[in-house]
């Protein structure tokens, strides 16, 4: 059975060191291509929903998913430019970021129409969810593929930057939380959110999924919440960890044979440990190298 993954795929700019005005690297990136690479890394069937450009990043990041093992069947290519995130890095190796969103090519995806027999898995995030009309086909393929009984992991990853109206979006995501099972997201973006793990295990979710940087990972669930510590490593930047997480902990699913509603609902804090290990383990790979470089999965064997 296979995940699939919606949202955008854009090119991160990133300085190649400290200096003011350092030359900018351009790596490929973007919240669920992430996602994707890491569950293609891992091993795992998935298959890519976004809508991608026919430039050379375009074809970069083609090249790249292809790579990870990713399959393309519902991929869609056109001459609208790709997304670009201009990083400024900070103390410690994290980033900020500044967006081109204008015209490019990812938030302009169609809707795909019902997802295949031999998906089980649907995850979304980041800018997918945020930047119109794309916003509202991925809304709707949530809310629909939820209704056909598949697994559903949800990351807003917000860039507050990018949010015309925060009410409005807050109140958005609201109306998407029956149609999530797993929601996961940082600590900063649940300070932003303003709510809290049990107003939305309440509002539908079965686990919510929290990330405190090197401090590590907690899940919320309606037996409790597990905690794991994040792994201690020498940090390059934290581009992609988050989304690492994310892919990290479908893939861990995936092995046991648990990518499905009611399996998610029935694990145990013993089971929890041992997903959050495993994706706090992913992470401290992926920040340990520059950009969103997810680990293989000989690397965490």
């Amino acid at each position: 059975m296979r995940v699939v993954v919606g949202g955008e795929a854009l090119v991160d700019l990133v300085p190649v060191s400290s200096e003011p005005l350092a030359p900018l690297a351009p790596r490929l990136g973007g919240g669920p291509l992430t996602v994707a690479v890491t569950l293609g890394r891992l091993g795992v069937p998935t298959a890519f929903c976004s809508r991608v450009s026919t430039d050379g990043f375009g074809d970069a990041t083609v090249a790249h998913l292809e790579a990870a093992g990713v399959e393309l069947d519902l991929l869609q290519r056109g001459a609208e430019p790709t997304t670009l995130a201009v990083v400024a890095l900070q103390p410690g190796g994290s980033a900020g970021y500044t967006f081109y969103v204008q015209g490019t090519a990812d938030r302009l995806v169609t809707d795909p129409g019902p997802l295949p027999d031999d998906v089980a898995a649907l995850s979304l995030g980041t800018l997918g969810l945020v930047l119109e009309p794309g916003a509202s086909v991925y809304e709707a393929v949530l809310h629909r593929e939820h209704a056909a009984g598949r697994l559903t992991v949800l990351d807003p990853n917000i860039r507050a930057a990018l949010v015309e109206d925060a009410d409005a979006y807050r109140a958005r995501l609201r109306t998407w939380l029956p149609s999530v099972d797993v929601l996961k997201l940082s600590d900063d973006d649940a300070a932003w959110l303003g709510g809290t793990p049990q107003e939305w295990l309440a509002a539908g979710c079965t686990a919510v999924v929290l990330t405190h940087g090197g401090d590590g990972l907690v899940v919320h669930t309606a037996a409790g919440q597990v905690r794991v510590p994040g792994a201690r490593v020498t940090v390059a930047d934290t581009i992609g960890a988050g989304d690492t997480v994310h892919g990290a902990l479908l893939g861990w699913l995936a092995r046991e044979d648990a990518l499905d509603r009611e399996a998610v609902r029935a694990l145990d804090g013993a089971a929890w440990t041992r997903a959050l290990t495993f994706a706090a383990a992913a992470a401290g790979i992926t920040v340990s190298r520059p950009g969103a470089d997810p680990p293989w999965a000989a690397e965490l064997a």
